[in-house]
């Protein structure tokens, strides 16, 4: 078990620095110059200049790339007594560090990633992540877990009334569900419940969390504002776990064990409910991983309609304004979660299936 863990983070370490190389080859060479974009349009050449080197934009794209990956490192080598030096420990800006070596004026260091600076509002692209992150974790939590517990339970019917008029009727709205758009969803969902039966339904098209009250005093919790995006988001995974529930349980209940279990006087409930479900479930676990990823690195567009504050709104605005570093940053915190998430379901998968064995 050691061993698997310790070669699967090797690979995620891989595989997160095949993307911070992509994603700074990428944003280096795209048009326009960072220091204007913080400085205005109307920024005079020696503030740009000045810019320039504070961002270390003057130096070699090499050099840069070094500065970068430092930055973004949470283990990272600094220079101490030159304050001019581009990896000069800065406390302004990389906050608490724990020093663990040092020898001559440089020293190695544990710190929080430093993802540099947003353009537009001069705040740190870490506080602006950790403001949003927590929404959207909220919202695709929420919206996994809908579609995990209705489409297992939907899946189970398809599968036990196989070939009956239901098992028709739920793969016609599996199929409708997985061909509908997130954007179109968000977009229809908004209007119907929020819009034409607002009266009825007392929703708003407006996710945000929390509302101020009827007295005005202060703002408190309104979770109805959560049940459109959240259903929004989750029917297409809804549909994906209700389709594979449905055939995992079909392919299990049709093995030689079942007929075992059966054979030993079990009845039917425990039989799919304890031994086909338990090994049906395998496929709906890996679905389940990665749609929770793909949630929270692509509900952009529910977040968008909806308003809700979360990493969605922060890149589409990160995009209008051409704000690279908060686009950097975001692209980087998804990564993280993905190759997180993946790890996490490998070590799940090996639990719940006594047939995969982990060395």
């Amino acid at each position: 078990m050691g061993a698997f863990l310790i070669r699967r983070l090797f690979y995620g370490v891989l595989v997160l620095l095949g993307v911070v190389s992509l994603v700074f080859v990428l944003f280096t060479i795209l048009p326009g110059d960072p220091a204007r974009m913080v400085l205005g349009q109307r920024a005079d050449i020696n503030s740009v200049e000045a810019i320039r080197k504070e961002l270390g934009l003057d130096r070699p794209p090499l050099v840069q790339y070094a500065h970068f990956l430092n930055d973004v490192s949470p283990l990272s080598l600094h220079q101490v007594s030159k304050r001019e030096h581009l990896l000069f420990l800065d406390p302004a800006k990389y906050g608490h560090t724990i020093r663990l070596l040092h020898w001559n004026d440089y020293t190695l260091v544990l710190k929080t990633p430093f993802l540099r600076r947003s353009y537009q509002n001069k705040r740190e692209v870490t506080a602006i992540l950790a403001e949003a992150f927590p929404m959207t974790l909220l919202l695709a939590s929420v919206s996994i877990l809908f579609a995990l517990v209705f489409g297992v339970l939907i899946g189970l019917l398809a599968a036990v009334y196989d070939n009956k008029f239901l098992n028709k009727l739920i793969l016609i709205l599996t199929v409708f569900g997985m061909s509908l758009p997130s954007f179109f969803a968000a977009i229809l969902m908004a209007w119907i419940f929020a819009y034409l039966l607002a009266d009825f339904t007392h929703l708003s098209m407006f996710g945000s969390l929390f509302t101020v009250d009827d007295y005005g005093r202060g703002e408190v919790l309104s979770l109805q504002n959560l049940i459109l995006p959240a259903i929004t988001l989750g029917i297409r995974p809804l549909a994906i776990i209700v389709e594979l529930t449905r055939t995992s349980l079909l392919d299990a209940m049709s093995q030689d064990y079942i007929r075992t279990a059966y054979a030993k006087g079990l009845s039917r409930i425990r039989v799919i409910g304890v031994h086909a479900l338990r090994n049906a479930m395998n496929p709906v676990i890996t679905a389940v991983s990665g749609w929770f990823a793909s949630l929270m690195a692509g509900a952009v567009f529910v977040e968008y309609v909806f308003d809700w504050k979360g990493i969605g709104v922060v890149i589409v605005d990160a995009l209008e304004k051409y704000d690279l570093p908060l686009i950097m940053g975001s692209v980087l915190l998804i990564a993280v979660i993905l190759i997180l998430i993946n790890i996490f379901v490998d070590i799940l998968y090996g639990i719940l299936d006594p047939r995969v064995r982990i060395t």
